[in-house]
């Protein structure tokens, strides 16, 4: 990991960013002090990740999802995807794939093309 001033990463941002892709995180400091990181992502579902950990408000949201499992208010498998049939107006007998096939992560609706984001 690199660690480079602000006043040098200003003046050579693209520099920086060609680094950054190839050797991994640059540290950014102010007078001596991190005050951000400097990264590439590896590709879009990588970017969403970093936004989504960084995000208070989905964090908010995990944290409550959490403590309603943990309070045994969660959905089944089986719950989650009639649920999601139904929201989409399809029957749950095979049109709601479990899993992206790029990614592995999500749900793909079948037809549709695209993972549906919410």
């Amino acid at each position: 990991m690199r660690i480079a001033p602000l006043a040098s990463v200003k003046a050579q941002l693209g520099a920086y960013l060609e680094l950054c892709r190839e050797e991994g995180p640059i540290v950014i400091t102010r007078n001596g002090k991190a005050v951000a990181v400097l990264l590439a992502p590896i590709d879009d579902d990588d970017l969403e990740g970093l936004l989504l950990a960084r995000s208070p408000r989905f964090q908010s949201l995990l944290d409550k999802s959490r403590a309603s499992i943990r309070a045994g208010k969660g959905l089944s498998s089986q719950q989650f995807w009639d649920a999601a049939a139904r929201r989409y107006g399809e029957q749950a007998s095979g049109k709601v794939a479990s899993r992206s096939r790029k990614s592995g992560r999500g749900a793909t609706i079948k037809g549709r093309g695209k993972r549906e984001r919410g």
